[in-house]
């Protein structure tokens, strides 16, 4: 009878449970409701040429019996005579959007309307309207659209700054084109940095995004527009829980731009920066790694102009702390141009405020050339082979000096990742000018410390920690 009881209170324990996990999670029913209607499908055409397989010389199509597979087979890849005159075809892909203003402007991402010939936007009540390409933005990802309608449903724009990891979040889009599909998920992070996309600090969730519901809105639980989903990770091309959307704030400034001027402008300061790795904050003496590590400072640039100096650690821009070196990129970008701000620095070991006017981000980023190897060589203790540079070669790359690494063996150079075909700058805090200076450095180099060496190769300056042999 005592085991019958402990069992219907276990029951009893069991159901109240259920009920607080059930009141806990949200009902996305009213939010669906509230907001799906300014949510847009986005299809575009574009005409492309696509052209024919030649036959090899002397080749013609055989005889083939009327009907045969084979035969349309041939005529598909070489056309009736086996030609490669091109024939024009149309490419088609989906997107998403949503309505930003009563009057028509709709935001989405760039790529899906890049190069497109002709836009169609599907409204919520089934309308196709024809939209014309207001601007767009390759390094935001961001493109704004224009319809001729009045009295749109409008999306509500939030806040992402107030966002929280943890927060739930809802996507409304057309993922594979199906219509106004609904998924849900959590904040996971904030102000991540993806390859290749410096200047936006993207939010990540675990909701499901797929092929058709880029440009879409992520929502917030009040119903208003935290972001545009921009983007997956993922092996297969579907979705694997790592989805990212690009800040309202960045949309809607971007968007701004496009609707004022037509193209977007942006602060720059003209610096090569990285992260501060544990290594590279001991080589610096700092207590732990923080900041973004300069790396290069571009010539004629408002660093430059500043005094900011390569071996710079940028912890502060314009009050905002940095604690990324993802993090400066973003923060730069959105100040505007011809502003002096404050940007403080650890120089040696010491912290330093400088001023600096910023100017406006080039079109084109800054390349950087590989040098050729020239005849001189030298070993030392770090077990690495250099060679001076030539004059050409300097004048090429656009510095003063440097040794070009020729080989590296096993050792503390290879330990420090330097590579075949680095060019050693600077090291310890010092320039390297040329293989006797090289030499005589290393000689002095402290046993059993780390020390920070700039190495240029092709993809721009980069700073590693180096740990010097105890002996020689």
């Amino acid at each position: 009878m005592k085991a019958l009881k402990n069992m219907g209170w276990m029951l009893v324990a069991m159901l109240v449970l259920a009920a607080n996990v059930q009141a806990q999670l949200p009902d996305f029913t009213k939010l669906v409701e509230k907001t799906s209607d300014a949510v847009v499908n986005i299809s575009t055409t574009q005409k492309v040429t696509a052209g024919r397989m030649n036959l090899p010389e002397g080749i013609e199509i055989p005889d083939l019996p009327e009907g045969s597979p084979f035969g349309d087979l041939f005529k598909h890849f070489f056309g009736e005579q086996g030609g490669g005159a091109p024939h024009p075809q149309e490419a088609k892909s989906l997107g998403s959007g949503f309505i930003i203003s009563k009057d028509g402007y709709i935001l989405t991402n760039n790529h899906v309307v890049k190069d497109a010939d002709e836009v169609i936007v599907r409204l919520e009540d089934r309308r196709e309207l024809k939209a014309e390409i207001i601007g767009t933005d390759a390094r935001s990802d961001i493109a704004l659209l224009k319809i001729n309608a009045d009295n749109l449903p409008v999306a509500q724009i939030g806040k992402s700054d107030s966002l929280k990891v943890g927060e739930w979040v809802l996507a409304i889009g057309s993922p594979f084109g199906f219509d106004r599909s609904a998924t849900a998920g959590i904040v996971s992070a904030k102000g991540r940095a993806l390859p290749r996309e410096n200047y936006v600090p993207f939010i990540q969730t675990d909701v499901a995004i797929n092929p058709g519901n880029s440009g879409g809105p992520l929502f917030n639980l009040d119903g208003e527009v935290v972001g545009v989903n921009s983007q997956i990770y993922s092996r297969t091309g579907g979705y694997m829980g790592l989805s990212f959307s690009i800040p309202i704030e960045v949309a809607m400034d971007v968007a701004s731009q496009l609707k004022a001027h037509g193209k977007v402008s942006r602060g720059w300061l003209g610096v090569l920066i990285q992260d501060v790795t544990r290594e590279l904050a001991e080589s610096f003496g700092m207590s732990k790694p923080q900041g973004a590590l300069i790396a290069r400072v571009m010539p004629d640039s408002p660093a430059e102009k500043a005094n900011l100096q390569v071996g710079d650690i940028v912890v502060s821009f314009n009050g905002k702390e940095i604690v990324r070196s993802s993090s400066l990129p973003p923060v730069v970008g959105s100040t505007p141009v011809g502003k002096k701000v404050p940007v403080k620095v650890i120089r040696n070991g010491r912290s330093k405020t400088l001023w600096v006017k910023l100017g406006e981000l080039p079109e084109q980023e800054e390349t950087i050339a590989k040098a050729e190897t020239s005849k001189t060589t030298s070993d030392n203790r770090l077990n690495v082979r250099v060679a001076d540079l030539t004059k050409d070669q300097r004048e090429e790359l656009e510095i003063d000096g440097g040794v070009l690494v020729e080989s590296v063996g096993e050792g503390a150079a290879s330990n420090a990742g330097i590579r075949e075909g680095d060019i050693i700058l600077r090291m310890d805090g010092k320039p390297v000018k040329d293989i006797s200076q090289f030499k005589e450095m290393i000689r002095k180099l402290p046993a059993g410390k780390s020390v920070a060496v700039l190495v240029q190769r092709r993809g721009g300056p980069i700073f590693l920690a180096l740990k010097v042999p105890e002996t020689e």
